[in-house]
C-alpha cells in the first residue's frame, strides 16, 4: 500500500512537469506563428507601399532599313519683295501661284511725291547748265583779255573759280536727278527671277512706307525648279554622311512615291542643342510636285542604321534635359539621359545613352528619382505563360 501510495503522487508530479512543457511548446509555437505572420504582413505591407510600373524594352528599327530623319523643304532661291518708294499701289498684276519671269512688272506705285521731286531736281540741274556755261564763257573772255594785259591776274583767277564753282553744283544737280530717277524706277515692283509668286499682300490704293520694318513684303517669289532640304544628322552618323551621296525622299501626300536627293553641303560642326550637323540635299522638281516650306522624310543609305525606338511614354523631359528611368536588378529606378535622333510623334528614335538592354519604365511617375523602389508587374506575356 505503502508503494502505491508513494508512486501515484510521483506520476501524478511526471504528469504535471509534461503538460507544462506542451502547454510552453504550444505558446511558443503560436507566439512564433504570430511573429511569423506579422513579418509576412509587414513585408506585404511594405511591398504593397512601393509604386508599380510597367517596364518595356526598347526596340531595334528593322535591318538595312538606312537611317530616317525628318527634313525642311526650302526653296533654290526665295525672296520677299518690299518697295523702295513711298506712295500708293495703282495695280498689282501677278497673283499667287502664277509663273513670273526675270525683270516682269508685278506692280506699279503711283509716287507724285517723288515725281515732283524728280521735276524739281531736272529743272535745278538746267539752271547748274546754264549758270555753267555761262561761267566757261565768262573765263574763257577774261583769259583772252590776261593774255593782252587788259586784265588783272587775280580777277582771271577769280572768274576760273567760279567756272569751277558752277561745274560742281552742276555734277551734284546731275547725281540728285540720278538719284530720284533710280527712286522713280523702284515704282515698279519687278520680279529678281524667274519663279512663283507664293505670296501676294499688296492692295490697290494701300499706302506704301518704304524702310517700315513691320511691314509685310508686297510679293514673295520663289523659285521652285530646284528645291533645298534641310536636315540635321546625329553625331553618331554624321562621319558616313558625306557630299554626293544619295537618298531618298518622301512626303506624306504622295505615298509610295520617292524622290531622288542629293547631298550637297554639310555645315561642318556639331549643334551643341541637339547634337546633329546640319545638311543640305537637292532635288529636281521639274513637275512641281513638291513644295517649298514642306515637311519631308529623308532616307540615309547608311550602315548601322537599325536604330532604338521608344514610345514617347517613356520619356522624362525636365530642365536637365531628356532621360529615361531604368529599373536594375534590385528594383531601383536609374535615370539615364538621352539624345533624340527623330521625333515620330508618338515614337522617338534615340540617338544615343541606351543600349537595348535596359528594362525602362513605361509612364513613369513625376517624382520618380534615382534610387527609388518599385514593384514591377508581371507583362501580359508573363501572366498568360504562368496560367
Amino acid at each position: 500500500m505503502s508503494d502505491a501510495g508513494t508512486s501515484s503522487p510521483r506520476n501524478l508530479k511526471a504528469i504535471g512537469i509534461g503538460a507544462a512543457a506542451v502547454a510552453l511548446v504550444v505558446v511558443g509555437l503560436g507566439i512564433g506563428s504570430r511573429v511569423h505572420a506579422d513579418r509576412q504582413l509587414e513585408t506585404v505591407a511594405a511591398e504593397n507601399a512601393l509604386p508599380s510600373v510597367n517596364v518595356i524594352r526598347a526596340k531595334r528599327s528593322s535591318e538595312g532599313a538606312g537611317l530616317v530623319l525628318p527634313g525642311n523643304i526650302q526653296a533654290l532661291n526665295s525672296a520677299a519683295l518690299f518697295a523702295r518708294t513711298n506712295g500708293y499701289v495703282r495695280r498689282w498684276l501677278v497673283d499667287i501661284g502664277d509663273r513670273v519671269s526675270a525683270g516682269q512688272t508685278m506692280a506699279i506705285i503711283d509716287a507724285p511725291e517723288v515725281e515732283q521731286q524728280l521735276a524739281r531736281a531736272q529743272a535745278d540741274y538746267q539752271t547748274a547748265l546754264a549758270n555753267q556755261s555761262l561761267a566757261r564763257t565768262t573765263a574763257v573772255r577774261w583769259d583772252t583779255m590776261l593774255a593782252k594785259d587788259a586784265v588783272s591776274k587775280q580777277e582771271a583767277d577769280e572768274k576760273r573759280g567760279d567756272l569751277a564753282a558752277k561745274t560742281a553744283i552742276a555734277s551734284a544737280q546731275s547725281a540728285n536727278v540720278r538719284q530720284l530717277r533710280a527712286l522713280h524706277g523702284f515704282t515698279r515692283i519687278t520680279a529678281p527671277f524667274a519663279g512663283i509668286v507664293t505670296s501676294r499682300s499688296a492692295q490697290i490704293g494701300g499706302l506704301i512706307v518704304a524702310g517700315n520694318a513691320a511691314a509685310q513684303p508686297l510679293f514673295t517669289v520663289s523659285d521652285v525648279r530646284r528645291l533645298r532640304i534641310y536636315v540635321r544628322v546625329p553625331q553618331g552618323y554624321s562621319s558616313q554622311v558625306q557630299t554626293g551621296m544619295h537618298a531618298k525622299l518622301t512626303v506624306p501626300e504622295y505615298v509610295g512615291r520617292t524622290f531622288d536627293a542629293v547631298l550637297t553641303r554639310s555645315s561642318g560642326a556639331v549643334d551643341p542643342g541637339s547634337g546633329s550637323v546640319l545638311v543640305e540635299l537637292q532635288v529636281d522638281n521639274a513637275d512641281r510636285a513638291l513644295k517649298p516650306g514642306a515637311y519631308a522624310q529623308v532616307t540615309f543609305p547608311l550602315a548601322g542604321a537599325n536604330m532604338l525606338t521608344l514610345p514617347a511614354s517613356a520619356l522624362i523631359v525636365n530642365e536637365a534635359g531628356t532621360a529615361v528611368a531604368t529599373v536594375d536588378a534590385n528594383s531601383r529606378i536609374r535615370l539615364k539621359p538621352i539624345k533624340i535622333a527623330r521625333d515620330e510623334g508618338s515614337v522617338v528614335a534615340i540617338g544615343a545613352g541606351l543600349t537595348g538592354d535596359e528594362r525602362i519604365v513605361d509612364t513613369p511617375p513625376d517624382a520618380v528619382a534615382n534610387g527609388d523602389r518599385v514593384r514591377v508587374e508581371p507583362t501580359r506575356a508573363t501572366q498568360a505563360a504562368k496560367g
